[in-house]
């Protein structure tokens, strides 16, 4: 079974005021060990261009790089997995085209859904959003952690949590049954300012997460 970190960071370059390459390299400065490359934005060339670009230093770390959505883009770059939403490809048609040896998640929004995954070869189980989040301009409804906790009763699987988890709130998440946080925002606090002039301090986020996830 597949075994996750606690911290799983997801890249984003409209937050970040930084390419996905800039943004990976700051990560695993900062110790990072899952990484997802996401762009609803680029076109697949673009994508793919980061993903092979990204690959080369996560291999090079050890670590693992999952892309979001794009099956294609992550059979083409050959990265350890994809994530997918409800409206992607199903989890059996992704499995088909990538292997059995690549990683899959598959993100839920209740507990029908994660029931549904549950029947699935999906490696991992992403459940959310936890809390308030605003890196959806229309996000599911919140589930909290009641959500999460009737899930973890339900299989020995890896979930992830994801949607609003702050340094703060980190340890709760992870105590009411998540294997691992899932974080966007909160990796690029200064957004919150609207300061896109410099550049957030990923490595210092990502080794703070840490910090109180191994305490």
């Amino acid at each position: 079974m597949l075994r996750l970190p606690k911290l799983y960071v997801i890249t984003d370059c409209q937050m970040s005021n930084c390419t996905h390459e800039e943004i990976v390299r700051m990560m695993l400065a900062g110790g990072a060990s899952l990484i997802q490359l996401r762009d609803k934005e680029a076109g697949a060339r673009e994508l793919l261009d980061a993903a092979r670009a990204c690959l080369k230093q996560t291999s090079a770390a050890g670590a693992t790089l999952i892309i979001n959505d794009r099956v294609d883009v992550a059979l083409t770059a050959d990265v350890d997995g994809v994530h997918l939403g409800q409206f992607d490809l199903a989890v059996e048609e992704a499995r088909e085209i990538l292997g059995e040896d690549k990683i899959i998640g598959v993100s839920t929004h209740s507990l029908e859904q994660f029931c549904v995954a549950l029947e699935t070869s999906a490696n991992y189980i992403a459940i959310g959003p936890i809390y308030p989040t605003k890196t959806k301009e229309n996000p599911d409804p919140i589930v909290g952690l009641g959500l999460l906790r009737a899930a973890k009763v339900l299989t020995d699987r890896p979930i992830v949590a994801i949607g609003g988890i702050t340094p703060e709130r980190a340890k709760e998440v992870i105590d009411a049954g998540a294997d691992s946080v899932a974080v966007i925002s909160s990796i690029y606090p200064f957004t919150e300012l609207r300061d896109f002039s410099a550049k957030p301090d990923i490595e210092g986020r990502v080794r703070a997460f840490l910090d109180l996830l191994d305490k």
